[in-house]
């Protein structure tokens, strides 16, 4: 996806940095200070405007990173000022990029992929992965907490021995699984499950239905409450979407429309364009 007029456009994860234009720069969200100002710097490039999607906890009025679990070396840091940082000529601020504050936008991930699915009425994005979000619209508009973040968090819901994330997400497919199959092999992906699930093996069948069921289970009250009509199912664990759709469809009830992205891909972007459309 490629904007005119100097914009740019980056979905920012704990791995890669995502750009419209193409390219994926891979960060490493554990480094230090130095490693990741260098993969933001090389990802926004001379890209005059910038609009960026990434998780939270993030300041997204002033762009300040304010993450613990990852990002950690940055902490308190604005997204610019590490754009404009050179550790080669620390000393000599004409080496920097003279990019302002201003040139930056930021939302939500989860929010902006929500946006880019162009929802109307009071619709919900539940996103599957490494964790799990949620967004949601009310009359269409998207529901943002003060801090900019999704209104609502799901990922922390108390379930079980510990929160919902833990059940639901890639870690708790792939211990779900290891423990209806027996097996413990060590680097299992959710797609290899998927794929044994498909092939009609019972034990990677069961670990995906039983993920629908918690999940249906914890958010249909938070669903309810909020009067969620439509849930769209976003993430790349919702590749998997056909092994969970019967079970997520009788779990949340008739009155519910469920269903996978279709832009899944390219929602993030989408939803970061809606910055510039004035």
């Amino acid at each position: 996806m490629t904007l005119h007029n100097g914009i740019l456009l980056l979905d920012v994860g704990g791995t890669f940095i995502k750009c419209s234009d193409g390219r994926i720069i891979p960060v490493n969200s554990s480094g230090s200070r130095e490693e990741i100002a260098s993969a933001l710097r090389e990802a926004v490039g001379e890209a005059s405007m910038v609009g960026v999607a990434i998780p939270g906890p993030f300041d997204y009025d002033r762009g300040i990173f304010l993450m613990k679990h990852k990002f950690a070396s940055v902490y308190g840091e604005s997204f610019a000022s590490l754009c404009n940082f050179a550790p080669s000529c620390h000393s000599a601020p004409s080496c920097h990029s003279e990019r302002s504050e201003e040139s930056f936008h930021f939302l939500h991930d989860v929010n902006a992929a929500l946006l880019g699915e162009k929802p109307t009425g009071n619709t919900a994005l539940i996103t599957l992965g490494t964790g799990l979000g949620f967004a949601y619209t009310l009359d269409g508009v998207v529901q943002k907490a003060p801090s900019g973040s999704p209104a609502r968090s799901a990922y922390n819901l108390p379930y079980g021995s510990g929160i919902l994330e833990d059940y639901v997400s890639k870690r708790g497919i792939v211990r779900m699984y290891r423990e209806l199959s027996g097996q413990n092999m060590e680097s299992l992906s959710v797609k290899e499950i998927a794929d044994l699930a498909r092939a009609g093996e019972k034990a990677a069948q069961q670990a995906f239905s039983r993920t629908a069921s918690i999940l249906a289970e914890a958010l249909r009250p938070m669903v309810e409450e909020l009067g969620i009509e439509r849930i769209i199912m976003g993430g790349q664990i919702s590749l998997s979407y056909d092994l969970m759709k019967d079970v997520l469809a009788a779990g949340f009830g008739p009155g519910i429309c469920v269903s996978a992205s279709c832009k899944m891909e390219e929602a993030v972007f989408l939803g970061l364009a809606t910055l510039f459309d004035n």
